[in-house]
This record gives C-alpha cells, structure tokens and sequence, in this order.
C-alpha cells in the first residue's frame, strides 16, 4: 500500500512514515524533510506535526520501522534452523542482506542524526531486539561459558555482521556482485563454526 493509500484509509501518521522511507530510497537522508514528506504523502505541510512535533520524532519513527523489519529478515532467513551454529549463521546473514537492501534506512538507524535513541523507548526497544536475535544464538551455542566471555562472543558477532554490511555497502571490500551472496554466506559460516569450535574446546574457560 502506498503512502498516499494509507492516508486515504485513515493512517496518517503510517502514510508519512512510508513517505519517509520512499524518500530515504530515492533521495537519501539529506532529500528528506517534514515538508517533502508530507508532499510525498499527499497531505498538507503541517499534517505531520500532528504525529511528529520535528523532523528527529519523524526519524526516530522510520528507523523504529527499520528495525522491525531488520528483525523480520533476520527470523525469516534463520527461520527453518535447528541447529544453533547454522541459525547464528542464517541470522548474520539475514542482517548483512538487509543492510545492502535498504543502505540509506540502514545507516539512519545506526546513524547520529537521532541523537540519544534514549529519548525514544518504542526505537530502544525494538533496536535491543535485533541485538538479542544475535545475542540468544550466542548464548545457545556459548551455554556454561563465562560470562565475559559470552559477552565479548555477542560483541564480536554483532561487529562482524555489521563490520561486514558497512564495508561491503561502501564498496571497501572488492566482491563482484553475482559473488557476493556467496562471500556474505562463507563469512558468517566461518565466524559460527569457530564459536561451534571453541564452544565444545575443553579449555573454552581458560
């Protein structure tokens, strides 16, 4: 449904929001504001201040949205595992892809341009939850191991798949496209096959 549909069928503060990401996919971060936003949606320029008081309330509410469906993809892609190392793997994956798909949505939700996210609870909570996907494969597979270094296994999962994204959204990693899915796919195997590998070491603890 368009943003201009949603309007129609009595959505406003939804038609702005698909407004938003409209524009952030066509004109980047820098293209969007209240009143390109409210043009896209079909209503008048001050319709948004109904729902967002400025442009950072707006923000916050598109990379909330962005984060729902960054946790989407990543269940969707790990959603037929049973085992852990392989669902660890499939998550990663599911959020290196979601990042080359919707680049300029990415970067805004890990971007400055929202300030302290802990100004807004909903996009806190929903961001956390991204995390934790990542955070209870680690613990599945990591189970009786210290806690810090079950913590540092967490950081460095989430810093490869995100590390991984950046670079390969920057073009800073060399990968011919019809290659890609491949490199994204032997990354994240490699990284859970080791944590699988050190998991089941005797001396994990040392």
């Amino acid at each position: 449904m368009t943003a201009r549909n949603r309007y129609h069928h009595g959505n406003l503060r939804a038609a702005l929001i698909d407004a938003a990401l409209d524009l952030l996919r066509t004109a980047g971060l820098e293209g969007l504001s209240l009143r390109a936003v409210a043009r896209g949606a079909g209503v008048s320029q001050t319709a948004p201040y109904s729902h967002f008081s400025d442009k950072r309330a707006l923000l916050a509410a598109v990379a909330e949205t962005g984060f729902q469906q960054l946790v989407s993809a990543m269940r969707a892609e790990a959603a037929s595992c049973t085992r852990a190392e392989t669902r660890l793997a499939r998550l990663g994956k599911g959020y290196v892809r979601f990042a080359l798909k919707e680049p300029a949505l990415f970067r805004l939700m890990f971007g400055s341009e929202l300030g302290d996210i802990g100004d807004f609870p909903a996009l806190g909570k929903v961001a956390g939850q991204a995390y934790d996907q990542l955070r209870q494969s680690v613990s599945t597979l990591m189970e009786g191991a210290p806690a810090a270094q079950h913590n540092a296994e967490c950081v460095a999962a989430w810093s490869l798949v995100h590390g991984l994204a950046v670079l390969l959204m920057d073009g800073r990693i060399a990968q011919p496209a019809e290659t890609r899915e491949q490199l994204i796919e032997d990354t994240t195997a490699a990284f859970a096959a080791r944590l699988a590998a050190l998991a089941s070491s005797p001396i994990r603890g040392r």
